[in-house]
């Protein structure tokens, strides 16, 4: 029996946190949310001639792949790298991009007012960073220091956290008497210190302690 192309093994995963099918490129800026999410969240690819029932419609020229080119240099800040591949099958050419996570994040793009904003991969779409997230990455800057202050406060987000499988930020900020700037920026130092977890989903953010034995 004949091995399985690798692409179509790829393609029947379907699209996720990792993987994201596009039919054609032709906006630059547009495609270059789409990099920036895959480097700020866990890396991932991009299957150029690829329609998101998974049905391959191929590409025609090379202008995808100067669409990304373009898009990793001019609209990603900073520059997001990419390796590429291209594939032949059944007569038709898929372009794979290949993006690792980043040690430079958070890379940003413009939105449609042109302000600079970071994405995320969540599941299989892209969504703009929430504030703690972004908390994490400045706090992560190599040029500053993390003096974290196990307070009461902490204390009693830990012992909160305790009694519950997790807790979403409305949640956290209604029992604490603290500003949610506060507790954003505590929830923050914990998630670095790797003393919890945050879970992002399409519709809720959500904390929990984290397990002694998870290996990130």
């Amino acid at each position: 029996m004949a091995k399985k192309h690798k692409i179509l093994n790829l393609i029947e995963t379907g699209e996720g946190k990792q993987l994201d099918f596009k039919f054609e490129v032709s906006d630059a800026a547009k495609i270059a949310r789409s990099l920036v999410s895959f480097a700020n969240t866990s890396g991932g690819k991009l299957l150029i001639g690829v329609k998101d029932t998974g049905e391959i419609s191929g590409i025609m020229s090379e202008e995808e792949l100067f669409m990304i080119e373009n898009a990793a240099a001019k609209y990603c800040i900073p520059q997001v790298p990419f390796s590429y591949k291209e594939w032949h099958l059944n007569g038709k050419k898929i372009l794979e991009i290949n993006i690792v996570k980043s040690t430079n994040a958070p890379h940003k793009t413009p939105d449609q007012n042109g302000r600079l904003k970071a994405y995320v991969r969540i599941q299989d779409q892209n969504k703009l960073a929430n504030g703690i997230q972004m908390k994490i990455w400045e706090k992560l800057n190599p040029q500053r220091d993390i003096k974290f202050v196990y307070s009461e406060n902490a204390k009693k987000l830990l012992n909160m956290l305790g009694k519950y499988d997790s807790l979403p930020l409305k949640q956290i900020v209604s029992k604490l008497s603290l500003s949610r700037f506060k507790i954003e920026n505590m929830i923050a130092e914990l998630i670095i210190m790797r003393v919890i977890n945050m879970t992002v989903t399409e519709s809720i953010t959500s904390f929990s302690l984290r397990d002694p034995l998870d290996d990130d």
